[in-house]
């Protein structure tokens, strides 16, 4: 698509890591659609992807920041202001990170200190970015946010563990922080629930292949892939969607409105009848 959606908009995307990760194709995407941005994740991200190849692509600054720090946030977005030459009109929080699930700790006996870090980095640091871009005054008028979140935050997954607690967090922030940012600059912010998707993250979850195959057999159009994911970040952060905040947006192939399939149902009865 060459329709230049985003010509003339300036942007900062958070958690590229590498090919698979959804802030990878919405940077590709946002670049083909006439968009300038900074890249930025952590120190520690960083070493471990090929953000490096990103950054040439889309002819991107990298700017390591730690997304929980304040002073790593107020130095991101000054320095991405001052590099791309204007106000910032989109921002991508693509972040999250569970100790206890890396830990294999089970729900039912959570380590809290882990717990807060769950928060702090999946959740906390969503508004600890609006809030240091709102004191900056950094986000133009019509701006738009958006934070990857997962239903999860409404129904249970078992194997989610406390990511669900700040999943529910990061799209309560993202409803209370739309309405002060809309009447102050008209900033848009808006969190979109997105299928399992084969992400570095994702697959990190307990019996992910299982739970993929059945997100997709239940939704009647499939699992939303990640380059279908960006093509949507890209309209959100366009003027198509201007009158859209405050929402959390489902791009799921339908899985969130669906009770069973007749998929579902042909394996459970063949599973009865064995």
């Amino acid at each position: 698509m060459a329709q230049q959606l985003l010509k003339g908009k300036r942007g900062i995307i958070f958690g590229a890591l590498d090919e698979s990760s959804i802030a990878w194709k919405v940077a590709e995407k946002c670049f083909e659609q006439g968009a300038t941005f900074t890249l930025t994740n952590a120190p520690i991200a960083m070493r471990m992807g090929a953000i490096n190849q990103l950054a040439e692509k889309c002819n991107a600054e990298i700017i390591p920041a730690d997304a929980t720090s304040i002073e790593d946030l107020e130095k991101l977005i000054s320095r991405s202001v001052e590099v791309l030459g204007g106000k910032i009109d989109f921002i991508l929080h693509s972040i999250g990170m569970s100790p206890n699930v890396r830990k294999n700790r089970a729900y039912t006996d959570l380590s809290y200190e882990f717990l807060m870090k769950t928060l702090d980095v999946s959740a906390v640091s969503f508004h600890k970015v609006l809030q240091t871009a709102y004191k900056q005054d950094a986000i133009s008028e019509w701006g738009s946010v958006l934070g990857l979140t997962y239903i999860a935050a409404q129904r249970t997954f078992p194997s989610y563990s406390d990511m669900a607690e700040a999943k529910a967090t990061l799209e309560s922030i993202g409803r209370s922080f739309g309405y002060h940012y809309g009447k102050h600059r008209k900033v848009r912010v808006n969190t979109i629930s997105q299928s399992p998707t084969w992400t570095t993250a994702g697959s990190g979850v307990k019996g992910f292949d299982a739970f993929f195959n059945y997100a997709d057999k239940l939704s009647p159009l499939g699992n939303a892939s990640a380059d279908a994911c960006a093509d949507y970040c890209v309209f959100m952060f366009s003027d198509l969607s201007r009158m859209i905040t405050m929402q959390n947006l489902y791009h799921d192939g339908g899985f969130s409105s669906v009770g069973v399939s007749q998929e579902i149902m042909d394996m459970l009865m063949g599973d009865s009848e064995a």
